[in-house]
């Protein structure tokens, strides 16, 4: 085959790649308080990467009360591959000063209400049309209230047909509650 041959021919498709633009509501009828009751939760499945990545916000609220909890969940979430000592570290970093980062990717949590999310907890994940550029894994984003840009998280598909998390872009700086603004 040519170099030139496919001229005119219309371009090859990818089967993996989404349609795209689409956004799933992943609603949590109960919030758990344990790692047995999360991993109880329905979404717990994994078996869409959308389940995947609204646990992982789930799992990270926990990280201000129950620290031990929360890297049991996330590392639940990451299957095959555990937390690094480093994702441990930038986790104790990132939850130094800025706790409810994780609260405000749930439907209603915005800086005004203090990041209280509405019920039924919902967190919105969406995808484009690049999504799933890259075989066997899922690049998905997430809307927080504070921000103005939806956050990226990368889920990977395993052999045993589940998505785990592979990378979360999650918790970078957002506009404060108002609660702690002097000037608001």
């Amino acid at each position: 085959m040519g170099l030139f041959d496919n001229i005119g021919a219309p371009p090859a498709q990818n089967t993996q790649q989404s349609s795209g633009n689409k956004t799933v509501d992943v609603v949590f009828a109960k919030l758990p308080d344990n790692f047995a009751e999360f991993t109880a939760l329905p979404q717990a499945a994994m078996d869409d990467p959308f389940k995947t990545a609204a646990l992982t916000v789930l799992a990270l609220c926990f990280y201000s009360q129950d620290k031990d909890a929360c890297i049991q969940m996330l590392n639940f979430l990451k299957g095959p591959q555990p937390l690094s000592t480093y994702e441990q570290q930038f986790l104790a970093d990132r939850f130094r000063d800025a706790d409810y980062v994780p609260r405000s990717y749930f439907s209603g949590a915005v800086p005004g209400n203090d990041y209280k999310p509405a019920q039924p907890y919902t967190v919105k994940v969406s995808e484009n049309l690049y999504s799933y550029q890259d075989s066997g894994y899922a690049k998905l984003y997430l809307q927080s209230g504070g921000a103005d840009s939806p956050r990226p998280i990368q889920l990977r598909m395993a052999k045993d047909g589940k998505w785990y998390l592979w990378e979360q872009f999650l918790l970078a700086g957002i506009r404060p509650p108002e609660s702690t603004n002097p000037w608001a």
